[in-house]
């Protein structure tokens, strides 16, 4: 055989192998994009398209002539292929160009696809006449079987196409993209422009052999293959389109298709030789060659091992630095959602999720595809990290990285908690003072205000008694004593606040759950009615007794009720529910008013915060410190129903029977 036949068979070859790499690379990644569904059935047309035109240039080698099926079958498959890429290389650059955010809103992606997908729709009939064909085919040229019009668009298709790799070089963020997509640009325009002056100018060609012509053709059709070998390089060093991060995935299909190229390189040669030697001698000898090559890949494989177990190592040690540092803000929960979001960013993962001892089955619970690494601290598990890859696997490096963090968090989380703690202690004790300020203030009015205001009461009281006080100082008379009273309930609701309940020896405080509530109920529905508001009572269950002093549940029950009575507007409705489930006690205290805004969430429970001009902001304050004071919970919802109404929900323990 003459050598150009070798080149072609190589470069064919090549064609062949190089969009099947490509094609089992994606199918490994198993990305959910568009773009990745794309690049596989542009992959698929040229396997297509080179593979086609390799089986029949080795049928042509090996039968006289041609198998009439084996050509139809070839030629088939060479049409269908070569028809679809144009449509599939301007649809593919579309796709990538709305990753990067290049489509413009006055052009919409559909007009996009019909710019792709239109012309092959309209050239439909010349495929049909070109598939029927029993004989003639034109296989170094199959477009000139599938009219002038067909290779307009095909040269139409490759020159958009660069236009788009123009703008993809204008936004490329980094130099190695920039050069990439200026290369690929400047390969596409080049094929554009070598495929015009075939078809323009093919009979000239002719003139010399149809050797060399197919040996023109061949290497034009292999020239655009160079941007799918210099993604190779781009994904492998730059993890460009995000595939880099599953490196043994590509380490493995390119190994795997060397060895495919070496071995169709071996058979080849063995053919070659057949004049001057066996071609099993050949084979063998060219089979046992990589030997010699054992010893220097070693050394490069350790170089460059080494190099990339160092580079991760790096690159995990400065993963911890933000994780560090969100840790010393002493949040658990929030330093949780950074680690899970950090990694997942930094590791381009899919998914990401921590999973501490103590979380619930919900977000322990194993997931599809889902791979998971201990924490582990002194030889104990004390949480999971749970993640997904973009694609099949993860990487080797990605997992090296993940078990590096993995045993570093155990650091972090301790910092967390400590500092945690630390705040906690210190809001704790601010609390304390603040409190121990509030009694020593209490105790200084106590004692400079309660005796006073008591003689001025009875004094007003008795005046009142006197029949001879004209009835306009009677009124006045009236009117202070009700101011009167008003500030000796605003006096003993600071001294409540101040004082700690007695709760006795362990178990033996109690009180009738329900008697409680009625009792509240029945001193303030006289109030409801005064304000035009409905109160209504609903007890469940058996009359529980629950571990609380009556004088305490009662200052919760009642505090909880002239806060919902106060916030419902005339007509409203106001619901106090008490019920006994799942060994605790819960009281409900329910309105219709118009809820509390967002902003104020947070600062309903501190003592002294109001938003009412007679308010003291004490009456929640008293709720949260009664309720903490006797083991219970405090939880409360706004707004509850249609962006109004507020619930107040309080847990409390039941008291232990004795027998």
């Amino acid at each position: 055989m003459h050598y150009t036949v070798y080149l072609r068979l190589v470069l064919l070859t090549a064609g062949t192998l190089l969009p099947f790499f490509w094609m089992v690379v994606i199918l490994g990644h198993r990305r959910q994009r568009n773009f990745e569904r794309i690049f596989f059935f542009l992959c698929l047309a040229l396997v297509f398209f080179f593979g086609a035109s390799l089986l029949a240039l080795n049928a042509q080698l090996y039968y006289t002539t041609i198998p009439p099926s084996l050509a139809v079958f070839t030629w088939t498959v060479l049409c269908l292929g070569l028809w679809f890429v144009p449509s599939l290389l301007v649809h593919l650059h579309v796709e990538y160009g709305q990753i990067r955010g290049l489509l413009r809103a006055g052009v919409p992606k559909g007009i996009w696809l019909g710019v792709a997908y239109l012309p092959a729709l309209l050239l439909l009939p010349r495929l049909y006449s070109a598939l029927r064909l029993r004989a003639g085919f034109d296989l170094v040229l199959p477009s000139n079987s599938l009219g002038r019009a067909f290779q307009i668009w095909l040269v139409s298709g490759l020159l958009v196409s660069a236009a788009w790799q123009w703008r993809f070089v204008t936004a490329a963020p980094d130099k190695e993209q920039k050069s990439f997509h200026d290369s690929v640009r400047f390969e596409l325009a080049w094929v554009a422009v070598w495929i015009l002056a075939l078809h323009f100018g093919f009979s000239r060609l002719r003139s010399f052999s149809d050797q060399n012509a197919a040996i023109v053709t061949t290497m034009v059709a292999c020239f655009a293959l160079a941007p799918l070998a210099a993604l190779i390089r781009n994904v492998q060093q730059f993890n460009f389109l995000q595939i880099g991060r599953q490196q043994n995935l590509v380490y493995a299909v390119s190994t795997t298709f060397l060895a495919l190229l070496y071995l169709s390189f071996v058979r080849r040669i063995s053919q070659w030789m057949e004049p001057y030697l066996p071609p099993e001698a050949t084979a063998a000898l060219l089979l046992f060659l990589p030997v010699v090559f054992f010893e220097p890949l070693q050394r490069l494989m350790k170089r460059v091992l080494r190099r990339t177990a160092q580079t991760e190592v790096d690159r995990a040690q400065r993963l911890m630095g933000p994780i560090q540092e969100a840790a010393r803000l002493g949040n658990l929960e929030r330093l949780s959602g950074f680690i899970e979001k950090w990694i997942g960013e930094q590791l381009q993962l899919a998914e990401v999720k921590l999973v501490l001892d103590g979380a619930d089955e919900a977000a322990a619970s194993h997931q599809a595809g889902e791979e998971i690494f201990a924490i582990r601290q002194s030889g104990h598990a004390i949480g999971t990290l749970r993640v997904k890859a973009h694609g099949a696997m993860l990487s080797g490096e990605t997992v090296a990285a993940l078990e590096f963090l993995c045993e570093q968090l155990p650091g972090a989380l301790d910092l967390c908690r400590l500092i945690e703690e630390k705040l906690g202690l210190e809001r704790e004790l601010a609390e304390r003072e603040k409190l121990a300020l509030v009694g020593q203030m209490a105790a200084s009015i106590s004692h400079n205000l309660k005796n006073p205001l008591g003689s001025m009461k009875t004094i007003l009281q008795v005046q009142l008694e006197n029949p001879e006080l004209p009835e306009s100082i009677r009124g006045e008379t009236k009117m202070v004593l009700e101011e009167i009273g008003r500030l000796s309930t605003k006096l003993n609701q600071l001294l409540k606040f101040s004082r700690p309940a007695v709760r006795g020896g362990s178990g033996t405080v109690s009180c009738d759950l329900a008697a409680v509530v009625e009792e509240v109920a029945g001193m303030l529905s006289h109030e409801a009615e005064r304000r035009g508001l409905k109160l209504q009572t609903n007890v469940c269950g058996s009359r529980a007794k629950v571990a609380v002093s009556a004088e305490a549940l009662n200052d919760i029950v009642s505090n909880l009720v002239v806060n919902a009575l106060e916030a419902t507007p005339r007509g409203g409705l106001v619901t106090v529910s008490a019920a006994q489930e799942d060994g605790r006690c819960s009281v409900r205290v329910e309105d219709d008013g118009p809820g509390i805004p967002a902003a104020l969430h947070e600062k309903i429970l501190q003592p002294f915060f109001t938003t009412k001009s007679q308010g003291t902001g004490l009456g929640l304050a008293i709720v949260a410190r009664r309720v903490a004071e006797f083991g219970g919970k405090v939880n409360w919802e706004s707004p509850v129903k249609d962006g109004h109404g507020t619930r107040f929900q309080v847990t409390l323990p039941l008291k232990e029977m004795t027998t």
